[in-house]
C-alpha cells in the first residue's frame, strides 16, 4: 500500500465506486470522481479510504486504481461493492498547505465505528481500535480515519472518540458509516517517528 507520496488528510471529494472486479490477484476499481480526476494524470497517486493507490486508467469523471491482496487483507477496500462512496484525496504537492497533518496513506490497522451520536451541530464518532493504533493516541492528537485528518476528543481502554462538524459530514463518507461499519485507521507517524527514536537512544544507553 502506498509510496513515499505524502497526503493531508483533507478529503478533496467523497466519489463513488462506480465498479469493483474481485479476484484471486487482488482488485480493480472503477472510481466515479469530479474533482479528483481532474488533475490525476496516468501513474499519480490517489487516496482511496486512507489507502494510497495509483491512477492506472482516466476516463470521463472516473480513474481506474488496483488494490493488492496484501491491500485487501489490511484495509476495508475488500468490503467495497459498486455505490459505495470513497474518500479521495491526490497526493500533495510541495507548494500545498498542509491543513490537516501529514499522512502516508499506509493503513496501520482497521476498526470499527462503535457510536454515532449528534452534539451540538456536530456528530460525536467513537471507534474501537486495537492497541497497536491507541498506543500513538493522546487527547487532542491526530489521527487519520478514512483518510480523514482527525483531532482526538475523547479516549478509552479500546476506543477513542472523534467530532465531526457538519462540512466534513457533508464532504466525505462519513454521512454513510453506521455502527458496525470497518474503518481504515492511520496512526499519526510523528508519534510513531519519536516512538522509534527514543527506543533507539534507550537501547543505545543501555549498552553503555
Amino acid at each position: 500500500m502506498g509510496d513515499k507520496e505524502l497526503f493531508t488528510g483533507i478529503v478533496r471529494e467523497a466519489g463513488k465506486v462506480a465498479s469493483i472486479e474481485k479476484g484471486p490477484d487482488g482488485a480493480v476499481l472503477r472510481l466515479g470522481s469530479q474533482a479528483v480526476w481532474e488533475s490525476l494524470e496516468i501513474g499519480a497517486s490517489v487516496s482511496v479510504n486512507g489507502v494510497c493507490l495509483t491512477a492506472e486508467r482516466i476516463a470521463q469523471e472516473s480513474f481506474q486504481v488496483t488494490a493488492t491482496p496484501e491491500t485487501l487483507r489490511r484495509s476495508n477496500l475488500g468490503e467495497l461493492e459498486a455505490g459505495d462512496p470513497v474518500n479521495l484525496e491526490p497526493a500533495m504537492r510541495l507548494e500545498d498547505f498542509v491543513g490537516g497533518h501529514l499522512v502516508q496513506g499506509h493503513v496501520d490497522a482497521t476498526g470499527r465505528v462503535l457510536l454515532i451520536r449528534p452534539e451540538g451541530n456536530s456528530h460525536i464518532f467513537r471507534f474501537q481500535a486495537p492497541e497497536d493504533i491507541l498506543r500513538y493516541c493522546v487527547m487532542k492528537g491526530s489521527i487519520t480515519v478514512d483518510g480523514v485528518s482527525l483531532t482526538i476528543s475523547a479516549l478509552g481502554s479500546s476506543w477513542f472518540e472523534v467530532a465531526i462538524i457538519p462540512h466534513t459530514l457533508e464532504v466525505t463518507n462519513f454521512s454513510a458509516l453506521r455502527e458496525g461499519d470497518l474503518i481504515n485507521l492511520e496512526a499519526d507517524v510523528i508519534s510513531k517517528y519519536v516512538e522509534s527514536h527514543v527506543q533507539r537512544f534507550l537501547e543505545g544507553s543501555q549498552k553503555r
